[in-house]
C-alpha cells in the first residue's frame, strides 16, 4: 500500500511528464492492439482460403473415373496436396441445382450430362500451387485447371506486407516508450535523490525505494491500455456490419461478431482488454526498471 501512495505522489507531483508517458505508450499500444487484430484477421482470411479447394481439375466427357484415380495419386505423391475431392457429373448437377434452386429456368436448361467431371485439390501451403498446376496440365484427360492464384498470391503479399511493417513500427515504437518512461523516471530519480538517500541510511530495502517507480512505470502503461482499448472496441462496433458482410463466411470471425449481445464477443474484448494491459504494463514497467539500473546505485 505504501508502494502506491508513493506511486500516486510521483504521479501527482509532475502531471505533465507523466501524461507524456501515457500519451506515447497509448499510441504504442493502439498501434500494437491494431496490428495484432490485423495480424490475426489475415492469418485467419489465409488459413480459409487454404482449408478450401484451390485447384479445380475439369475433366473431359472422354475422361474416366480411373483417369481421375491416377491424377490423385500422382499429386497426393508429390507430398504436396493436402487434400482431394472428386466431384461427378451427377455430384455436379446436384450443386448446381443448390445453388440455383430458388430460379426455375435455369434448373430446366442443365442435365448432368452437360455439366463435367471435376476434381477438388487443396495443397498443404498455397506457395505449391504454381508446382502442381503443370502436373495436373500434363495429365490424361484433363481439359482445364483453374486456380485462384491471384487471390492466393494477394492474400500471401499482404500477410507478409503486415507482419513485416506492422511488426517493425510496433518494435520501433515500443523502444521509444521505453526510452520516454525511462526518461521521466530518471527525472523523478534526480528530484527525489535526498529522500532515496534518506531511505538508504534508515536501511530501507532496495525493492523498498525501487517499488513505486516501477509501478508507476507500470500505471503509465495500463493507462494508456485502456485508452487504446476503448478506442479499439469503439472501431470494432463501428466496423462491425463491414466485418461481417465481407468476412463472414469465416467461421472464427462469423461466431464473434455474429451478434452484439453475444458473450463471446463481449469475452473477446475483455481478452483483449487484458492483453493490452499485460503488453503496456510490462513496456512501462520495462523503461521504469532500466531507468533505476542506469540512474539508482546500490
Amino acid at each position: 500500500m505504501q508502494a502506491l501512495s508513493d506511486m500516486w505522489n510521483h504521479i501527482r507531483r509532475s502531471p505533465y511528464q507523466s501524461l507524456a508517458a501515457v500519451l506515447t505508450l497509448f499510441l504504442t499500444i493502439l498501434l500494437a492492439g491494431l496490428f495484432l487484430l490485423a495480424t490475426v484477421g489475415s492469418s485467419l482470411v489465409l488459413r480459409f482460403f487454404e482449408s478450401k479447394p484451390q485447384i479445380t481439375v475439369f475433366f473431359t466427357d472422354k475422361a474416366t473415373v480411373a483417369d481421375s484415380d491416377t491424377l490423385k495419386k500422382t499429386l497426393e505423391a508429390t507430398g504436396k496436396v493436402a487434400s482431394t475431392k472428386y466431384v461427378s457429373k451427377d455430384d455436379a448437377l446436384a450443386i448446381y441445382r443448390e445453388q440455383n434452386k430458388n430460379d426455375p429456368l435455369l434448373l430446366e436448361m442443365v442435365t448432368a450430362d452437360i455439366l463435367p467431371a471435376s476434381l477438388e485439390v487443396s495443397a498443404t501451403d498455397p506457395t505449391y500451387l504454381h508446382e502442381l498446376e503443370p502436373v495436373i496440365q500434363q495429365a490424361q484427360g484433363v481439359e482445364e485447371v483453374v486456380f485462384q492464384k491471384d487471390v492466393v498470391d494477394t492474400l500471401l503479399r499482404w500477410t507478409n506486407a503486415i507482419r513485416w511493417i506492422g511488426g517493425t513500427l510496433v518494435i520501433l515504437l515500443a523502444l521509444n516508450s521505453i526510452l520516454i518512461v525511462m526518461t521521466v523516471t530518471g527525472m523523478k530519480i534526480a528530484l527525489k535523490k535526498d529522500e532515496i538517500e534518506i531511505l538508504k541510511l534508515i536501511g530501507a530495502s532496495p525493492w523498498y525505494i525501487r517499488a513505486p517507480f516501477v509501478l508507476e512505470g507500470g500505471f503509465y502503461g495500463v493507462a494508456g491500455s485502456v485508452v487504446s482499448w476503448i478506442i479499439i472496441s469503439a472501431l470494432l462496433l463501428l466496423l462491425r456490419p463491414a466485418v461481417v458482410g465481407f468476412l463472414g463466411m469465416i467461421p472464427v470471425i462469423s461466431m464473434i461478431f455474429g451478434t452484439l449481445s453475444s458473450w463471446t464477443f463481449v469475452g473477446f474484448l475483455v481478452g483483449l482488454l487484458f492483453i493490452l494491459s499485460f503488453v503496456g504494463f510490462l513496456l512501462g514497467a520495462s523503461g521504469s526498471m532500466v531507468a533505476l539500473r542506469r540512474y539508482l546505485k546500490f
